[in-house]
């Protein structure tokens, strides 16, 4: 056995019994025809049912509003880029020698992926028992150590309420870039505040979410700024 996928099946806490699965979910399209956009495709709706059978059980108050945002922020492609280095992937994501010099095992979009590839992987191999396993040790500390107040409002959202309260205009978004195959796009998106000079770029597998990367980048870059003497305050 591959010694990489040992050590990788250690720290995800499941051992597959076709070792071969794990191997195509940590294959890009770029370096086959056997790769793991299939894989893919099943882990996201296997990590969001999985996911949201966490919160059903660890937020029995809360209502379906709290707990789709709660959710979302979760499986969002930022929140899987983490999880996704600190499993170690981009030591052992295979793709195409032009890719991997692009930096593609570093791409947050790439590595997302394939965290929900590895997810749909153990679910073929074992079933939802097993994929859920899996989910529940990649988040349930941060579920068990989380409540519902630690996630707000989406960030566009958040953007524009705090644009508001300063009496400055809405942002404004446009997509920079498009990358990838029709069925596989990859969005970068600007976020632009005209008003304070200032601009954030996002991306994502859709517009809609690298929106939303664009606006929190934004966000984090004018809360960051909002100290005294920085004329952004009220």
């Amino acid at each position: 056995m591959n010694p990489t996928h040992q050590s990788l099946q250690q720290r995800l806490g499941y051992h597959f019994a076709e070792v071969g699965l794990l191997a195509r979910a940590l294959t890009h399209r770029s370096f086959g025809a056997d790769h793991n956009e299939r894989l893919e495709f099943l882990g996201d709706a296997v990590l969001s049912l999985a996911v949201s059978s966490l919160l059903y059980e660890r937020f029995a108050g809360s209502d379906e509003g709290d707990l789709t945002r709660v959710r979302a922020h979760l499986v969002r492609e930022d929140s899987l880029h983490k999880l996704a280095v600190q499993l170690g992937l981009p030591a052992v994501l295979r793709m195409s020698e032009g890719e991997a010099k692009g930096g593609g095992a570093q791409r947050p979009s790439i590595l997302a992926d394939a965290l929900e590839a590895v997810i749909g992987a153990a679910f073929v191999d074992g079933g939802y028992t097993a994929a859920l396993e899996v989910v529940r040790g990649l988040f349930g500390d941060l579920i068990a150590n989380s409540g519902t107040d630690n996630w707000g409002k989406d960030a566009k959202t958040a953007l524009q309420e705090w644009l508001q309260a300063r009496r400055l205009a809405v942002p404004t978004y446009r997509i920079t870039e498009t990358r990838g195959q029709a069925h596989a796009q990859t969005f970068e998106v600007e976020c632009a505040v005209p008003a304070l000079s200032l601009a954030k770029r996002g991306e994502g597998r859709s517009r809609r979410a690298a929106e939303q990367d664009a606006a929190r980048r934004l966000l984090d870059e004018l809360i960051a700024r909002d100290k005294p003497g920085s004329g952004l305050r009220d």
